[in-house]
């Protein structure tokens, strides 16, 4: 005969914990505050305010893309630098500012490339390869709108001539610098000194030769330029922080080493801000009619790029640099 079951029978499995859990989280009041130099496949390496190089990956409550190079955070654990030691990154301080740029047009995904920056330096080549003037207008865009201050930094100029549509953006009060190979570089370390700059542009334009000219320390990989596409070979593959100075303590500045970049999307800035990057420009963009795409010819940018109905070649450039900032987001 068949038993019959009763609740006797049932087992109730056990609680694997038997710990309550706690929504209160450590304060963290002990930890030491320090610079990121670099964020490489999971491991960030920073620099303590007592120069102490440490190891550390992210708290999981920190989200996998919340630290990079520039930030300011706060370590806990083994601080003591030793080879093999690894702390954990609990806290990240408000940043002032940040440089970033849209991945995907479409979905405009941001990513975050540095934080905490004074200056950006858009370093380009007089030459090999050719100066782009959609890219640097970009990074200017990304600059004005962080309050960044832009310097342009043109290298190779034993090369080529320097490009003479580079000092258009003078009236912007960008100041524009030039060197080349075995030139004083006393100009460039004064204009870093003090500061946290990041230098941006395309492959091959001489990012890392300039870092290793002014810190013999830095030790980075120099690349060559491709003489068939005229691109360079990618020699930094994430972003990295370098002091000024050897010593690691010191406050004379830090200057970030940047990969190549050979597209930079502002598709996840307003087109007003765009527009308002550029005070010229904006100016006359206030004659427009109301929800004027700036490309039509009754557009007061068309008017202004041709006055007294004559077109203005340097005007025009600009115009229509613009407007590609508004309507191709990437190279």
């Amino acid at each position: 005969m068949a038993r019959k079951f009763d609740e006797s029978d049932v087992r109730i499995r056990p609680s694997r914990s038997t710990r309550p859990r706690s929504k209160d989280r450590p304060s963290h009041s002990n930890a030491v505050d320090a610079f990121v130099t670099t964020v490489d496949r999971g491991r960030t390496t920073c620099i303590t305010d007592d120069g102490v190089i440490v190891t550390a990956m992210k708290a999981r409550e920190l989200g996998p893309k919340s630290v990079v190079v520039g930030d300011r955070v706060g370590i806990v654990g083994d601080t003591s630098g030793t080879i093999g030691s690894l702390a954990r990154i609990v806290t990240v301080k408000e940043r002032k500012n940040s440089l970033s740029r849209t991945v995907d047009d479409i979905a405009k995904v941001e990513r975050i490339i540095v934080a905490n920056i004074d200056q950006l330096v858009i370093v380009v080549a007089a030459t090999n390869p050719e100066p782009r003037r959609g890219l640097i207008d970009r990074f200017l865009v990304s600059a004005f709108h962080e309050g960044i201050t832009p310097v342009i930094l043109v290298t190779k100029i034993d090369l080529g001539p320097e490009p003479t549509f580079l000092h258009e953006y003078e009236t912007l009060n960008v100041k524009v610098l030039t060197t080349a190979k075995g030139a004083d570089l006393a100009p460039i370390r004064e204009m870093l000194h003090g500061k946290t700059s990041v230098l941006v542009g395309h492959s091959g334009v001489g990012k890392s030769t300039l870092i290793n000219a002014l810190l013999p320390h830095a030790e980075r990989v120099i690349g060559e330029v491709n003489e068939v596409t005229g691109r360079g070979r990618h020699t930094s593959s994430s972003a990295i922080a370098i002091p000024l100075s050897s010593h690691l303590k010191s406050s004379d500045g830090w200057v970030i080493d940047t990969p190549g970049i050979r597209a930079f999307g502002l598709a996840h800035i307003d087109p007003d801000r765009i527009i308002a990057s550029f005070s010229d420009l904006a100016e006359a963009a206030t004659n427009c009619m109301p929800n004027c795409s700036h490309s039509e010819e009754s557009c007061a940018l068309t008017q202004w790029a041709a006055p007294n109905g004559v077109v203005d070649p340097e005007r025009a450039a600009r115009v229509q640099s613009l407007r590609n900032l508004l309507d191709i987001k990437l190279d």
